[in-house]
């Protein structure tokens, strides 16, 4: 139900969820949020001039040359409003998003350099960075906010935009920030154990997922890992057109990995040989999932199979350097048990046994921490050497962080593992043990070019200090 007190004549110059936003006639919504509730934020942005206040409890006393709009969900209210206040942008863009635990950001770049390889400009929200054709935009969730996201959607829109690709958080999902936009399509990739921290169960997460789906429009389509567990009950209850694709079981979409190495993938993809710069089994299914969007979205598969094997790797995903003695350094974002699990399968199925992988992991601060003994142990099960390190330990101690962490390694693999709490110091222990032919693995921040210690974010690049000491290393090796 929605109620309103005063004028419905109100001329609005901007939508706020911040009150410290507002100006001259602005309306303000009202949000309950998870560190603060933005109902005890009324009287300041009405004294910053709000002149239209949503929210889902009124105040005792209503100032009376204030519109008041009393909703069961200001949340949800504030992604309708923001869409229509932009003129609803995401209806005049074939608008896709991927939602699952890992590969979002892989498979939202492939599409985006995708269609434009087939001559589209484009639009791109995603955790590394937002782009309007060339324009790059900063990022600082994997997600924007309502007013951002439509915002940049205007701006696609204006800017020529046939296409948006956006990465769906479960986040995003749950605190509605996705609400009133038009979804021509949404793709799941898998769903592994991640921010229960903020979902509190598995249980939460995956409904969380699942909301996406329920609520696409039947004009839509719902494309889905038919090889994850639960990729046929995120669509059982979507009004979309369901399809999947997978290497295992029989799919819309089908693929079979023919070869694999460092170098990329062979792929049969229904019927059809293609060969791909990206690497490893989970990169063989992003590769699908943009396969099978950008046909369900009406493209010629030779030209999206011709496009996707012109493609280059995504920064921080598998993104690898080799150095003048051949030890080969990987930096990956992988921050969950799947992920890096995924990660150190690739480098098993590639590697000769001839040489040592060297695998470097950490765990974020203030997150979900149950994940941080199942890194451990996976670690230090199919690596030779484990070097545990810090992350991005936020308010946490991060010697706190690398003891949970310790605790997951089987008693059996302890001897492989040290702690080095300082990363760059971890990183430059790991060149130095390298020798020519071994593999380096470098887990966990990816594309991130700082580290946030106590509210600060430092400047730091993995990849750029890999590159450095092995350089490095490389002028030592010679010397001896």
């Amino acid at each position: 139900m929605v109620s309103i007190k005063g004028t419905t004549q109100t001329e609005v110059s901007a939508i706020e969820f911040d009150s410290r936003k507002c100006g001259k006639n602005s309306l303000f919504v009202a949000v309950k949020g998870t560190q603060t509730d933005g109902h005890k934020f009324i009287d300041k942005a009405i004294g910053l001039g709000a002149a239209v206040i949503i929210c889902e409890k009124l105040p005792e006393a209503l100032s009376d040359n204030v519109v008041w709009v009393k909703v069961e969900n200001p949340a949800r209210a504030l992604g309708m409003l923001a869409s229509n206040f932009y003129g609803n942008p995401s209806s005049h863009l074939k608008l896709i998003g991927v939602t699952g635990t890992n590969g979002k950001t892989t498979i939202v770049n492939l599409l985006f350099n995708l269609v434009r390889h087939l001559g589209y400009n484009a639009g791109l929200l995603s955790t590394i960075e937002n782009k309007i054709g060339d324009e790059v935009i900063g990022s600082t969730h994997t997600t924007p906010d309502p007013v951002q996201i439509n915002r940049l959607m205007a701006d696609m829109v204006k800017s020529g935009c046939d296409w948006c690709f956006m990465e769906v958080s479960s986040h995003a999902i749950d605190q509605e920030r996705i609400a009133g936009l038009v979804f021509t399509g949404g793709i799941f990739t898998n769903i592994t154990h991640d921010h229960l921290d903020y979902h509190k169960t598995f249980d939460a997460y995956l409904k969380a997922k699942k909301k996406f789906f329920d609520e696409l429009p039947e004009e839509a389509f719902a494309l889905s890992n038919i090889d994850d567990k639960n990729g046929q009950v995120m669509l059982q209850n979507t009004r979309a057109e369901k399809k999947y694709y997978g290497l295992k079981k029989p799919a819309e979409f089908k693929g079979k990995i023919m070869e694999n190495q460092f170098e990329g993938l062979q792929l049969n993809i229904n019927g059809k040989d293609i060969w791909c710069r990206l690497v490893g089994a989970f990169n063989a299914y992003n590769i699908l999932a943009a396969f099978g969007a950008a046909v369900l979205a009406g493209e010629d598969e030779e030209e999206v199979l011709a496009a996707l094997s012109a493609l280059d790797t995504v920064e921080g995903r598998f993104d690898y350097v080799v150095s003048s003695n051949n030890v080969v350094g990987i930096v990956d974002y992988a921050h969950t048990p799947d992920a890096l699990k995924n990660v150190l399968e690739t480098i098993a199925a590639i590697r000769t046994r001839n040489e040592t992988l060297i695998t470097l992991i950490g765990a974020g601060g203030d997150r979900d921490t149950e994940k941080r003994a199942p890194m451990g142990l996976i670690a230090g099960r199919m690596s030779d050497r484990v070097i545990i390190t810090s992350d991005n330990p936020r308010s946490e101690n991060p010697e706190s962080i690398i003891e949970q962490i310790k605790k997951g390694i089987d008693p059996r693999d302890t001897g492989k593992a040290i702690a080095i709490t300082d990363r760059r110091e971890a990183i430059k222990t790991a060149c130095l043990m390298a020798q020519p032919n071994d593999i380096i693995l470098v887990a966990g921040k990816g594309h991130e070019k700082y580290q946030e210690i106590k509210g600060i974010k430092h400047p730091f690049d993995d990849k750029q200090i890999l590159k450095e000491y092995l350089a490095l290393t490389e002028v030592v090796q010679k010397k001896n």
